[in-house]
């Protein structure tokens, strides 16, 4: 094909544009749609939220589960919530398909094959943390909170006048949901770490050696992202870390795997050098100066030679 016939069939950049607009607009108004149809049964979905709340309060010895509204529009707003977050999960399918859309027409057909996958094992493993999130992470931390409560009466117990200030939880309803989104987002974007790292790989920009050569900083990494999304107990920040680490170790096989692929394929290709082991090996230090003062000696050798063009003249004076 010619540079003409290129020129001719590529579209002009008003047109990409005028297409990223009409696939923002369809990814717009399907997040809208989603949103409205879970304004209308965010009560079915905030008692969903609330049962692993309602189940540690029951092995607590509560007999009822319930949260306060602290604020006049507090309700309101956790109607909101619920339903930004549920419209971005229902419509996220579709958003992915319009992304893909607009990507797929640039990219060659091995690109595709390999941009895919990972398009849909985006929202698989984000689902898998959000689930190990709701299932898992949230009734141990509830269960570790509501640990605190105590028993008694500010009154007094027996009439003697020293009562036991009685500690219970009256949770409100927006903070108890701020906390558990908190937890599934967080979760949800941790477990984003191998496909983000296995993609990263695919494209030359790390390496699985490179990855393990920063491994203790990693380690120190994920600590402090730990510390940070999780809230202060030490249970939550243990899981968050080991679960962390381990994708990351899952990563480094993952991305040696891609490598290893890479390589077959380019040996069948016949396109895979191998480095020269001599070349690259760094060379001892004295032999290193041995060469250093032959090449010395040799540009002092040169510097004392006698100009070709000059001629001696106790060799002229000689019949």
């Amino acid at each position: 094909m010619s540079e003409d016939e290129i020129e001719d069939s590529s579209a002009p950049l008003i047109e990409h544009l005028a297409e990223l607009r009409n696939r923002l607009i369809h990814s717009a108004v399907a997040f809208v749609i989603a949103m409205i149809l879970c304004f209308t049964v965010w009560n079915p979905i905030f008692n969903f939220l609330t049962a692993p709340l309602c189940k540690a309060m029951a092995g607590q010895g509560h007999g009822e589960c319930g949260l306060i509204m602290i604020k006049l529009q507090e309700g309101f707003f956790v109607a909101i919530s619920i339903s930004l977050l549920g419209g971005l999960f229902l419509a996220f399918p579709y958003i992915s398909y319009q992304l893909w859309r607009f990507v797929a027409p640039g990219l060659y057909r091995n690109e595709k094959s390999a941009f895919l996958p990972f398009l849909l094992a985006s929202p698989a493993m984000f689902l898998l943390g959000a689930a190990f999130a709701f299932y898992v992470v949230t009734p141990l931390a509830f269960d570790f909170f509501l640990g605190f409560q105590q028993g008694g009466s500010v009154l007094g117990e027996g009439g003697d006048g020293k009562g036991i200030a009685a500690i219970a939880f009256q949770g409100s309803a927006q903070e108890y949901l701020r906390l558990t989104i908190k937890f599934i987002v967080a979760f949800g974007l941790c477990f984003q770490l191998p496909v983000l790292l296995t993609l990263m790989g695919k494209a030359g920009l790390v390496s699985a050696g490179g990855l393990k050569s920063v491994r203790k900083y990693a380690v120190v990494g994920i600590l402090v992202l730990a510390a940070i999304v999780t809230p202060p107990d030490v249970i939550t920040q243990v899981i968050l870390f080991v679960v962390v680490y381990g994708l990351y170790e899952i990563s480094i096989f993952l991305v040696a795997r891609v490598e290893r692929q890479r390589e077959a394929r380019l040996r069948a290709e016949g396109l895979w050098f191998e480095d020269d082991e001599d070349e690259a090996a760094p060379k001892p230090e004295a032999e290193a100066e041995a060469e250093d003062d032959e090449l010395l000696a040799e540009s002092e050798g040169w510097n004392d030679d006698p100009d070709p063009g000059q001629v001696d003249d106790s060799d002229a004076s000689k019949p």
